[in-house]
């Protein structure tokens, strides 16, 4: 008798990090609950888009994808495939787009990333929009087009969040992972919408991560990178009494990020530990004790600042000070030797002035950032900056960050050259490509190799040659 397979599921996710976690989260749910796994599109019986909302261009990637998505059903005499969009476009805007793109099946919002499975098989039971189904099918024919309408499914305050034993498929390359210790966020910056999206912050514990950990580690994941809205607000939320964002962050008010990097600090095997979206307002020095004294804890943070000038920080809603900010880049420096720091700035935010842009530019050539990306500002709706007056041109905008981007391109280059003649440990990505402690997974720099070496392991490399992001290297004993 011959075996009839089950229904194939793909997705195509778009956005940052946090995003693609949740979309492994997704994978897992749906192979846990049966269902069959593909990168490609044209096999797929469900395909799901993971949406991003972070920008403008983000979204409009995000519909450009769905649009063409649903296209190629069509094109590819697909018409049996069902469409589901999830995410943070979707947990978002699910009413306007249910009314907007009706031709997709199904809005799953946050809250439902642990049932996609579930979602997937309500879905497939369901009958096809009628503009897709077969005219013979009594059950689609008797079907309107003012009848039928997508299932919304998302909830609008989001509260869920994974914990260790949580089916997962992952993405990523094999040696390295992202683990997600936290979702949500509580800060106010008045540039963003996310705390609206993914709801207010909440942690998990430390003993969940620690199981991800290791449970990956055994799987032969060299690099985890640790990752949520606020990596240093982590287990603050858990606390009796909380810190304000200028209180003095010690481990005797509760858990925090320091012991969850002591815990993974402990676990056996060979693996490095990378933190990611940190917050200038919650680093402490014991923080930075902690991150000197961890050997698995890479000589790297991220740190967004967003702006320098205190008018600024004021009018963004960054919760700290440009004295602040500077003496901290003081103390992480001076106590973790050998740190890479990187961080972002936004130019042309509303009402910035020359002056104020050109304070920024001082700041950048003073601090010498390790690592820097620069954004213009985008104006996002529902948030406060977007109701701001003063509003500045696209052009001035652009010219900001061009002149910003020209200045780092400059020190990153003579970073590069700092680093001729040393040998330093990396992981190898890909075949003849490496990566320092220095250099995060698909937005930093690269060491590219005189020769192949093994895929997904350590090894010594010698720095020959700087170029403006990227370093040439041999591999020595």
């Amino acid at each position: 008798m011959k075996t009839i397979a089950p229904p194939k599921v793909g997705m195509i996710s778009l956005g940052c990090a946090k995003n693609l976690v949740d979309a492994e989260i997704m994978l897992g749910g749906i192979q846990k609950e049966g269902f069959g796994l593909t990168a490609n599109a044209d096999e797929a019986d469900v395909l799901i888009v993971n949406t991003c909302a972070f920008i403008d261009s983000a979204k409009e990637e995000s519909i450009e994808e769905i649009l063409d998505s649903h296209q190629q059903r069509g094109l590819k005499k697909r018409a049996g495939q069902r469409l589901i969009v999830t995410g943070c476009m979707a947990q978002r805007f699910s009413s306007d787009l249910s009314k907007s793109l009706s031709e997709v099946d199904a809005f799953l919002g946050l809250d439902q990333i642990a049932d996609a499975g579930k979602i997937v098989r309500q879905v497939l039971d369901r009958p096809l929009h009628p503009d897709l189904a077969p005219a013979s099918k009594a059950k689609a024919k008797a079907l309107t087009n003012e009848a039928w309408e997508p299932l919304n499914l998302v909830s609008r305050k989001p509260v869920y969040i994974p914990d260790w034993d949580t089916p997962r498929v992952r993405l990523t390359p094999k040696h390295t992972a992202f683990t997600k210790i936290a979702e949500g966020c509580n800060h106010p910056c008045s540039f963003c919408v996310i705390p609206q999206m993914r709801g207010r912050h909440r942690s998990r514990t430390v003993d969940s991560v620690v199981q991800e950990v290791r449970q990956m580690v055994a799987e032969g994941v060299k690099e985890i990178n640790l990752i949520s809205q606020d990596t240093t607000y982590f287990g603050m939320d858990l606390w009796e009494e909380k810190a304000g964002p200028r209180q003095p962050v010690d481990s005797a008010r509760g858990t925090t990020l320091s012991h969850l990097l002591r815990a993974l600090n402990a676990l056996e095997g060979d693996f490095w530990v990378r933190l990611l979206y940190t917050h200038p307002a919650h680093w402490s020095d014991e923080l930075i004790t902690t991150i000197a004294q961890c050997e698995k804890v890479c000589r790297y943070i991220d740190m967004p600042l967003q702006h320098i000038h205190p008018r600024m920080l004021k009018l963004m809603q960054r919760e700290t000070s440009s004295e602040h900010i500077e003496n901290l880049i003081v103390r992480i420096r001076a106590g973790i030797p050998g740190i890479a720091i990187r961080t972002t700035f936004i130019v042309g935010f509303p009402g910035e002035t020359e002056e104020e842009f050109e304070y920024l530019l001082d700041f950048i050539k003073r601090t010498r950032f390790e690592r820097l990306g620069v954004f213009t500002y985008s104006q996002e709706e529902g948030s406060k900056a977007a109701k701001m007056e003063g509003h500045l041109p696209a052009r001035t905008k652009q010219a900001r960050f061009k002149k910003a981007m020209k200045l780092q391109q400059r020190i990153a280059e003579e970073h590069s050259q700092q680093q001729v003649g040393r040998v330093i440990r990396a992981l190898v990505d890909q075949p003849g490509v490496a990566r320092g402690h220095s250099d995060a997974p698909d937005i930093d720099g690269r060491i590219l190799l005189s020769e192949d070496a093994p895929l997904g392991e350590f090894i010594n490399v010698r720095i020959t040659e700087g170029q403006l992001y990227d370093l040439l290297g041999e591999r020595v004993e």
